[in-house]
């Protein structure tokens, strides 16, 4: 299967009556072509400036310009870099664009070294545009650089970012306040259409006392287009009565800034109550944008009154209209609105708003996980009503996409939440977004949210949210491949709910330690703890979970060598699962265990059909984890079939998955596949490299029973490559590592190894 890459179109809408900056957009074209008009050197462009000069406009301009000579897409993130909340990590920004280039969510990687690897490989050989707005550190943009030529970057920060120029080759341009006559061009250009007769001089006017900066100029130029009655030397007359109160309040060196602050204050002064209400409330989002249903909770509106008043704040330049249903700020903008909620909002008011807009987060949530998937209850108390603007989803993919318009909104609320001392519902958004986490695998939020989730329970004192965030936090940790954490967390969350007799709860962690423990190949140890959860879910339920234990039996069974009690599990597992109405994806593991029962037994048309059966499954799925394993399982039985085309090809898009999920074990797993194919087919020097690569990554760190296997078909590939004592070396390292194992299956291979030494 081959991972189509689209073509990301990103670009914010250009900029409406744009004016000015000639002469910068001149130096960027000879920066970015040569004397023949032939692409020039520069791969990163720095646009820096002061707040308010009109970086952003400037960028979007450029990219808007140049898009055609970058024909694999555009990516475009506002790091947030001076917003008033946290500035946007390199890792979610990666998240964010490994999804625009075609990576699933579940599929990306955890780390940010492996997102940034992937990412530029991604990007090799491409033409893209990047556009970085409103960075403030170089260390927010260096691992978002592509890698190779052929791809631009374009940065807007306050600073200067030195580094980049120094290592990275940056070119940057300094944007000074728009020149006396850029200014009046713009006022006249907003204003056009909307009055006559005005006087050049009164215009010079008023684009001083907007100290010459477009995010200034344009919100006066909006209330003097508002206004076509009202004589400009009046408007010009209140903005210097607002000018001569911040002086009072500012530093002399503070006058660019004050400026802006002035236009603010008189922009939201003459707004209708309920729009200078809502603008001030949006200074309490905690997230970089806003729907119009988040912020009807905020103030407590019907959506339709607060679309109104988004509608009216959009015309005044206050926020800016990203789609039909979701606004963001400048973040001078968001910075004053923050502002005027804490001088005119009681510490009451501001504590109930906040408590609004998290609790509609976490009713939305919950309804989104109900519609995304049905093997998780809800957490929420049954008949609680919640807010009225909560929304309601038809289907999977509907709750996905709110989820991921939501997401990085999602973190930032469950992070105000736990410093407003909101401790129920810091650890309540996190548990009901557990299954939409578990289905789109963005490991990152999921951890980093359960983890606050963890915290706020510890305060209360909930030891059954405690456990429940461990739990979270487990499966987390098993899915991203951190074994140890996983153990520790599971063994947590068992500890807590055996203290409080919740016994369903027992169950659920027993499961999750029996499949740690089998994913170890610690074969006793986890069947113990997977007959325990399925002796306790027999009695306490919830009926579907017996067959999720069943499937982990039946996987363990057939590691110990026993092929017909783990096609019996697997059976029983599919007839809970058919009785129950279970979710689809709990289906495909049995099928895929009943494939591979029949590959190793030698019935290929029988592997054929179960696997058949389970890529059609997989269709109605999201689990890219699944996806991954049903390929491995594909392309080993394609091996077995002497099928070695196919079975490359196959594990090829296992190795392109389990890469993007950074899921190193099951990478290793496809180069192994790949070896063993490679020897098949003769070609032992490939065979070689391969199985070495898949060695070195089940090293760090070690996994004893996976290296095992690996460095024995190693071995093999040296000895039919005439090099006895490099595969004596290796089998004699992988009886080393078998040591710890006493199973069947470790024990037959023992065996071999020890008389293949001998010989």
């Amino acid at each position: 299967m081959k991972v189509e890459v689209p073509v990301p179109r990103q670009l914010p809408r250009d900029v409406s009556g744009f004016v000015g900056r000639a002469a910068e957009l001149a130096e960027l074209d000879a920066l970015l072509h040569d004397d023949d008009g032939t692409d020039g050197s520069a791969s990163v462009v720095v646009l820096a400036g002061t707040a308010g000069v009109g970086k952003t406009s400037l960028a979007v301009r450029l990219a808007h310009r140049i898009s055609g000579s970058f024909p694999h897409g555009q990516l475009f993130v506002n790091l947030r870099g001076y917003d008033t909340g946290p500035s946007l990590a390199p890792a979610a920004v990666l998240g964010r664009f490994l999804g625009a280039l075609g990576i699933p969510a579940p599929a990306i990687p955890v780390g940010l070294e492996e997102r940034a690897e992937l990412y530029r490989s991604l990007l090799a050989g491409k033409q893209v545009l990047v556009v970085l707005d409103n960075a403030a550190t170089v260390g927010q943009v260096r691992p978002l650089l592509p890698g190779t030529a052929g791809c631009l970057t374009v940065v807007t920060s306050r600073h200067r970012l030195s580094g980049l120029a120094v290592r990275d080759g940056a070119r940057r341009i300094t944007l000074g306040m728009l020149s006396a006559q850029e200014s009046t061009d713009l006022i006249a250009a907003a204003t056009r259409g909307y009055r006559t007769g005005d006087d050049p001089d009164q215009i010079a006017e008023l684009a001083r006392l907007c100290a010459r900066l477009p995010l200034a100029l344009r919100i006066a130029a909006e209330r003097a287009a508002t206004h076509p009655l009202l004589a400009l030397p009046e408007l010009t007359a209140q903005l210097r009565d607002e000018s001569t109160l911040w002086e009072a309040l500012s530093s002399p060196d503070e006058e660019e800034a004050d400026a802006v602050r002035t236009v603010f204050a008189w922009s939201y002064r003459t707004l209708p109550p309920p729009a200078a209400r809502l603008f001030r409330l949006l200074g309490l989002h905690p997230g970089p944008d806003f729907s119009v249903h988040a912020a009807a909770a905020l103030t407590e509106q019907e959506p339709r009154r607060a679309h109104g008043l988004l509608d009216l704040l959009a015309g005044a330049h206050l926020v800016e209209s990203t789609s039909a249903d979701r606004y963001q700020f400048h973040d001078l903008l968001r910075a004053y609105a923050t502002d005027q909620a804490h001088q005119e909002e009681t510490l009451e008011d501001q504590y109930t708003a906040l408590k609004r807009l998290a609790n509609w987060y976490l009713r939305t949530a919950d309804a989104a996980c109900g519609a995304a998937q049905s093997f998780d209850a809800s957490i929420l108390p049954q008949g609680q009503t919640g807010p009225a603007s909560a929304l309601t989803f038809d289907g999977q993919q509907d709750a996905f996409t709110w989820h991921q318009s939501e997401q990085a909104n999602l973190l930032a609320v469950v992070q105000a939440a736990a410093q407003a001392e909101l401790d129920e519902i810091a650890w309540q958004l996190p548990a009901a977004l557990h299954g939409i986490h578990m289905a789109r695998g963005v490991f990152d939020d999921w951890q980093a949210m359960a983890g606050l989730g963890l915290e706020a329970a510890q305060r209360l004192g909930d030891r059954r949210a405690q456990a429940l965030m461990h739990n979270t936090l487990g499966i987390a940790a098993k899915d991203s491949r951190q074994l140890a954490q996983a153990a520790e967390h599971h063994e947590a969350a068992l500890e807590l709910r055996t203290l409080v007799g919740d016994q369903a709860g027992v169950a659920e962690s027993a499961n999750g330690l029996g499949l740690v423990h089998l994913w170890r190949h610690e074969l006793t140890a986890g069947r113990t703890r997977l007959e325990q959860a399925l002796a306790l879910y027999q009695q306490h339920g919830p009926r579907h979970w017996t067959g999720v234990v069943l499937c982990g039996l039946g996987f363990t069974a057939a590691a110990l060598g026993e092929p017909h009690e783990a096609a019996r599990f697997a059976h029983q597992a599919l007839a809970v699962y058919r009785e129950t109405g279970a979710d689809h994806s709990l289906h495909i593991d049995a099928l895929q265990l009943l494939a591979r029962l029949a590959r190793e037994a030698g019935d290929y048309a029988q592997a054929e059909e179960y696997l058949g059966d389970a890529l059609a499954l997989q269709e109605h799925s999201s689990f890219v984890t699944i996806d991954a394993a049903l390929r491995l399982e594909q392309a080993t039985l394609h091996r077995a079939q002497s099928r070695h085309d196919q079975a490359l090809e196959t594990y090829w898009a296992c190795e392109t998955l389990q890469r993007s999920i950074g899921n190193r074990t099951g990478q290793a797993h496809a180069y192994d596949g790949i070896g063993q194919t490679m020897r098949a087919l003769g070609r032992l020097q490939e065979a070689i490299d391969f199985h070495t690569m898949a060695a070195r990554i089940l090293r760090d760190p070690p996994q004893p029973w996976d290296l095992a296997q690996t460095v024995t078909h190693l071995a093999d590939a040296h000895a039919d490559n005439d090099q006895p004592e490099q595969a004596r070396h290796h089998r004699t390292e992988a009886l080393t590592l078998l040591a710890p194992f006493p199973d069947p299956q470790a024990a037959a291979l023992r065996r071999r190894l020890q008389q293949l030494i001998a010989e």
